[in-house]
């Protein structure tokens, strides 16, 4: 396993040190937005993670290894690498990247299994994915799912991509047992949006309580993490009254044209970036940030 996996020094020397470690998906810096836009991104974010006193550890597949916190150098070369060359990997196709030599970027079920293999805890992304609209006859559901009740970390986002049915996917989340919890609010969030019209099944406020709660679902013997959802900030927002008719919008544009399979997210998001005349962007930068300050605080509490 050792083999497979390079830890960057900094994250090796935290782990030793029991320091608080974030770690940070990479496909949002390959498949995310256009270089050097996403470079300053994806520095930003690890920036907030150190400024919230935790160490950052962004996860790719680079050079037939899995790379557990990247250097300027190696950030660099992900950020500016076409995302035509880059693979984007879940649990079923992160071991066929290593034995192809390809690079990776990690979504967030490849990114929750390599921090347990490193043994990271924690880990701040954006929106996690989950049932697609329609899925009763597409069978479209985000692997990410399965992950939280698989892999013993918790993920801190804004909630599921409101393109997708949020309230089918709070339901297979409570079928696989995943405890999703909110943070400052009883209402699921939406990702762009504040509020969901959904009621979360949890609320905790505290970070520490939310670290206790994973610490205590090892010692139960119960497997997988914990989803926490954090809402975007009110100032970033784009409230959900709003959202909608974008959002409606953009998935009868991608029925019309016939758009299918992986092909729909990214479709729908650079719509729903135009039809917003760019502030889905802005609003995806800032709760990430967001993200990232909450999820550096609970690592810091389960170090602690």
């Amino acid at each position: 396993m050792k083999s497979l996996i390079a830890l960057s020094p900094e994250v090796s020397q935290a782990l030793a040190d029991n320091r608080p470690i974030v770690a940070l998906e990479s496909t949002i810096i390959t498949h995310g937005m256009p270089y050097p836009q996403n470079l300053e991104v994806a520095q930003k974010v690890e920036a907030v993670v150190r400024e919230s006193g935790a160490v950052p550890a962004t996860i790719a597949v680079m050079g037939g290894r899995i790379r557990i916190g990247l250097d300027a150098e190696a950030l660099e070369a992900l950020a500016s690498t076409p995302s035509a060359d880059v693979m984007k990997l879940s649990r079923a196709d992160l071991a066929a990247c290593l034995a192809l030599g390809r690079t990776g970027a990690t979504t967030v079920a490849a990114t929750m299994i390599c921090a347990h293999l490193a043994g990271i805890r924690v880990f701040a992304t954006g929106g996690i994915g989950g049932v697609h609209r329609g899925a009763e006859s597409s069978f479209d559901i985000s692997a990410d799912l399965q992950e939280l009740a698989q892999s013993p970390v918790t993920v801190v986002a804004a909630g599921a991509k409101a393109i997708l049915d949020l309230p089918k996917t709070l339901e297979v989340l409570e079928t696989l047992g995943v405890p999703v919890i909110a943070y400052g609010q009883d209402q699921l969030p939406a990702f762009w949006s504040r509020e969901s019209g959904l009621a979360a099944p949890l609320r905790i406020d505290d970070p520490a309580q939310i670290a206790a709660a994973a610490r205590l679902r090892g010692e139960l013997g119960l497997a997988g993490g914990q989803l926490v959802v954090n809402p975007i900030p009110a100032e970033a927002e784009i409230p959900r009254a709003e959202m909608i008719p974008v959002v409606e919008q953009a998935l009868a544009e991608a029925e019309t044209q016939g758009i299918a399979a992986k092909e729909v997210t990214p479709f729908l998001l650079q719509r729903i970036f135009e039809l917003t005349d760019g502030r889905s962007l802005d609003a995806n930068i800032a709760l990430v940030l967001n993200n990232a300050r909450l999820a550096s605080q609970i690592a810091a509490a389960m170090a602690g």
